[in-house]
């Protein structure tokens, strides 16, 4: 019996929802998976080192990692009115805070990567774990701070401001859905093993749907003390149609954030396809 495959994803609802049936023997003829659940710059850096042969991963960091990984077609992160927000702890304008410090979730979270496409002034950026950037901002020691996730539903009850939704206005400029995280698999597993885990995938997001109330105690235990209705919105927002296949759309929406990265010196260059098929 061939040893399971190592597979990251963070305790966020959206993941822990989508990566349930998977993880937890639901189907039939899936490949076996030992997952590790960790924040999502934790697992970009994990990715960088080559430590998982499948990862939930930012699309920033797999703009540095396409020679190693392949883009799988399922279980990621896109869609429309869910981007990053830029908070701070008072109304301002954008303008003043080229030049502060802000703080981000992490240096290849896709966050930071759609910060800097945003316009040139934003060297000046501090990396922590996306949930000390609420209280860091509201205390004063950021002028500002990118906050992903459930904090677009909580960052009010910090007292914060929000100054731009850098996900609207990646959708103004482009047309495109916001492509935040996907997931990855190692290329040197092979195409036939890696589409075997596309599909469980695929079947993993269509049992979740089939099954919301079953994952619901696995989605409580890792939801960072979540109530409930918190926990909903989060997946409805993240969980959707691109989450089951990335599609035209999704594909094209990836595509643009490479080649707006790769102009800007944002990330290097790959001549790779960004999917690996069956020869």
């Amino acid at each position: 019996m061939s040893n399971p495959l190592s597979l990251g994803y963070s305790p966020c609802p959206n993941d822990t929802f989508i990566f349930y049936a998977l993880v937890h023997g639901k189907l039939a003829g899936a490949p076996k998976v030992r997952e590790r659940l960790e924040d999502v710059e934790t697992l970009n850096q994990l990715a960088r080192r080559g430590a998982l042969d499948l990862t939930k991963i930012s699309y920033h960091a797999l703009g540095h990692l396409r020679h190693e990984y392949a883009l799988l077609r399922s279980g990621g992160a896109l869609g429309r009115g869910c981007g990053p927000l830029l908070v701070s702890s008072r109304p301002c304008d954008i303008e003043e805070l080229r030049t502060t410090c802000i703080a981000i979730p992490g240096e290849l979270t896709t966050a930071n990567l759609l910060l800097q496409l945003h316009g040139e002034g934003f060297a000046r950026t501090r990396a922590m774990p996306f949930d000390r950037i609420m209280p860091a901002v509201a205390a004063g020691e950021f002028a500002a701070g990118v906050i992903i996730h459930e904090s677009r539903f909580t960052y009010r009850q910090h007292g914060l401001h929000q100054i731009l939704d850098l996900g609207q206005w990646w959708e103004h400029e482009t047309g495109c859905p916001i492509p935040l995280g996907g997931i990855l698999a190692r290329r040197s597993l092979g195409a036939e093993l890696i589409e075997r885990v596309d599909t469980a995938l695929k079947a993993s997001v269509d049992y979740a749907f089939a099954h919301p109330d079953e994952p619901r105690d696995y989605i409580r235990d890792h939801a960072r003390e979540l109530d409930d209705e918190v926990t909903g919105s989060h997946i409805q927002l993240y969980v959707n149609a691109f989450s089951r296949d990335l599609g035209n759309e999704g594909i094209a929406a990836v595509e643009q954030l490479f080649s707006r990265a790769e102009a800007r010196g944002l990330i290097p260059p790959c001549d790779l396809p960004l999917f690996v098929s069956p020869g």
